[in-house]
């Protein structure tokens, strides 16, 4: 590469730094959030209905999660945007991606809410029936605290992953980082290293996100000595 290469390029990558980063905490990061709250609000209902005993509920939340960790989340993201519009159903392209990305990372994180309940050992609800606590009481009060510690880093991981997937959302018109990246690199025709730059960016932001997620983990670890 010639220095009048190398010189154009770092001007283009210094110039795209800041729009890229900008759609990073506005698109990209608002979109993990969201997604992943509620996301988590519905595995816990999820997770919940499959260990209720209740056989209506729990074949629908089999079902659900069967869907959604069947089917690619591209697939699932592009009939919310393109395919709804033929029954009359147009979803703007945000609240199409938070639609999507909540409901598959809802199926994959009820998963890890049911095994980190059916981890806590059974003794622990009888303890709690012995003193008089209802079944919900129990449940709310002794066997949810102590898998929330258990569930932690598997969460923290699908959190981490959930950012990254959220690329995905470039198909569906979302203008977070790598949509960002792909339009300037449409006007600069670099895009090698613009997409390198957009990696370096989900790294940094993969790399802040795990630290605090170690963080976490060591507050819960002193919680549960105390």
């Amino acid at each position: 590469m010639t220095t009048e290469r190398m010189e154009r390029v770092m001007g283009i990558l210094g110039d795209s730094f800041f729009p890229i980063l900008e759609a990073g905490l506005s698109y990209t990061i608002p979109l993990s959030l969201i997604a992943f709250v509620l996301g988590l609000s519905l595995a816990l209902v999820t997770a919940l209905a499959r260990l209720s005993g209740f056989k209506p509920l729990v074949a629908m939340a089999q079902f659900y999660v069967w869907l959604f960790r069947g089917t690619p989340l591209l697939v699932q993201l592009f009939i919310l945007f393109y395919g709804l519009p033929s029954l009359g159903i147009t979803l703007d392209p945000f609240p199409a991606a938070v639609i999507g990305f909540t409901l598959n990372k809802g199926a994959y994180s009820s998963e890890i809410i049911r095994a980190a309940i059916l981890s806590i050992p059974k003794s622990q609800r009888d303890a709690a029936y012995s003193i008089g606590m209802t079944s919900s009481q129990a449940m709310r009060r002794i066997i949810l605290p102590q898998a929330v510690r258990v569930s932690i880093p598997p969460l923290g991981n699908s959190f981490i992953s959930l950012v990254k997937d959220t690329s995905l959302a470039a198909t569906i018109t979302v203008t977070e980082m790598f949509q960002k990246g792909q339009q300037i690199a449409a006007v600069t025709y670099e895009p090698l290293w613009l997409y390198m730059e957009v990696a370096v960016i989900y790294l940094l932001f993969s790399t802040l996100l795990s630290q605090i997620q170690a963080r976490l983990e060591k507050r819960f670890e002193r919680s549960v000595a105390k």
